[in-house]
């Protein structure tokens, strides 16, 4: 018995649809590859390629990173960052690696590299510097195969050559490695292991298409208006000896004398026309290349392109909250646990030690303005105001020092009141009783009948803050 092959897809026999006579079914995807000079060019020759590679890479870093501790700490860390360098070597690894698909920072305690790095021994002033390599420097070792190894599936061992000391091997503990696009499946693609995809491999064919689009539409300035001289007997002289030349030379003395003398004689039976090129369409042409490339590059076109969004009643607020929001997704999901034993070696290397209680959350990107900073805060307020049962009028509905903690925690969060967390730390919360509260009215504390959040405010202007 003969077996049938039976497709499950759309299938025309007389249009050729879906079948070998398809025009559509000889087109593949082939592996997308662009080497290292091709990268290199595009980044330096075109800017938009130039702006796909930077714009994600400096808005993760713009507004960097508030470290929550005790002040002196805080101070402290901060130095050892500016020392370090650490947020300028952050947006160098990241701009590197969305650039050649990947890019390192090397750790340097002054000990054996090839060694694991054990945070817990950095000392104050541990870390020497920090140095960023790329693919082409940082050749990735034998692959751990280890299915319980914390590296499985990345290299064991970074190698590097150069310098007075030949080739060092690295531990992967002391990189904080900045990927580019992730790859799906390392084992089917030509690519290092530890590495990944370029940015621009994926988008490169849209900037160039928008690129293309572009220098086209420049070459149509040149042929704005075209010149049309109506010869009689045009053919007929040109079989003549030298008819072309006394072509040309006709014409040339006619264009010299309308240029000159803002007149053009021809013979009665011969005519002049001009022919104007419109431009009326080639801007919105313009403008679908240019939004095609920022699709592509996941970047909005008010910021990608710096321009204000068109359309009435538009202002591109929505597409950039939806950026800054995939940029801080990113911040979270991606940089924070790459930069985890660079954080920790940090934070020993400024302090000496490691509090527990240290840690940071990063800027937002979004940033409103100080009305509706103002508005929100009142917000709160009146709501703390309800739950405590307008300061003593009716029965609070939740307890003072549960709301204070959680409005303290609120107010910290958003960053309404700067160095709040510290002030509670040096001053106190909130009493945590009634009896409190008479008793440090009777000794002179500020007024708490009113709102959590107006008492709050009131003690971080005592603070001087």
């Amino acid at each position: 018995m003969s077996e049938t092959l039976v497709q499950d897809g759309l299938a025309n026999v007389l249009s050729g649809l879906g079948t070998e006579r398809d025009k559509a079914a000889s087109t593949y995807y082939a592996e997308p590859t662009l080497d290292h000079l091709q990268l290199v060019n595009a980044y330096r020759g075109s800017w938009m390629a130039r702006k796909v590679v930077d714009i994600p890479a400096l808005d993760s870093c713009r507004n960097w990173r508030a470290w929550q501790a005790k002040q002196d700490q805080i101070e402290l860390i901060e130095a050892e960052e500016k020392r370090l360098n650490v947020r300028g070597k952050v947006l160098d690894a990241r701009k590197k690696g969305r650039l050649f698909g990947g890019a390192a920072i090397y750790t340097d305690l002054g000990d054996d590299a090839s060694k694991p790095l054990d945070v817990s021994k950095v000392k104050k002033g541990g870390i020497r510097f920090l140095s960023i390599f790329t693919p082409r420097q940082l050749v990735p070792g034998e692959i751990d195969t280890d299915p319980m190894s914390e590296f499985y599936g990345t290299p064991k061992v970074w190698n590097i050559s150069g310098g007075t000391t030949g080739q060092v091997s690295i531990h992967p503990s002391r990189l904080t490695i900045f990927a580019g696009n992730e790859l799906p499946d390392r084992d089917i693609t030509s690519t290092a292991y530890g590495w990944g995809d370029s940015v621009l491999v994926s988008v490169i064919d849209a900037v160039k298409q928008a690129e293309s689009a572009a220098a086209n539409i420049n070459s149509l300035i040149y042929e704005a208006n075209v010149d049309v001289v109506s010869i009689e007997g045009l053919a007929e002289i040109l079989k003549m000896n030298g008819g072309e030349d006394k072509v040309r030379e006709l014409l040339r003395m006619n264009l010299d004398a309308k240029s000159n003398l803002r007149a053009l004689v021809l013979d009665a039976k011969n005519t002049y026309d001009r022919k104007a090129v419109s431009f009326g369409t080639l801007p919105d042409l313009m403008d679908r290349f240019d939004q095609h490339a920022a699709g592509a590059a996941d970047i909005p076109m008010t910021r990608f392109m710096g321009m204000s969004p068109g359309g009435m009643n538009s202002t591109g607020e929505s597409d950039l909250r939806n950026y800054y929001d995939r940029i801080s997704a990113g911040q979270e999901l991606e940089m924070t646990p790459a930069m985890m034993r660079l954080d920790e070696a940090t934070i020993r290397s400024a302090i000496g030690a490691r509090d527990p209680a240290i840690h940071y959350v990063w800027n937002p990107l979004w940033q409103m303005s100080e009305k509706e900073k103002a508005d929100i805060f009142k917000t709160k307020s009146d709501a703390a105001r309800t739950l405590r049962g307008n300061g003593g009028t009716s029965e609070p509905l939740i307890s003072p020092d549960a709301l204070s903690t959680a409005l303290v925690n609120e107010f910290i969060e958003d960053g309404s009141l700067a160095g709040l967390e510290g002030a509670v730390e040096e001053f106190g919360a909130l009493p945590d009783d009634e009896d409190d509260l008479d008793q440090g009215a009777a000794m002179g504390a500020p007024d708490t009948s009113g709102s959590l959040g107006e008492v709050l405010a009131q003690r971080s202007g005592d603070a001087g803050i």
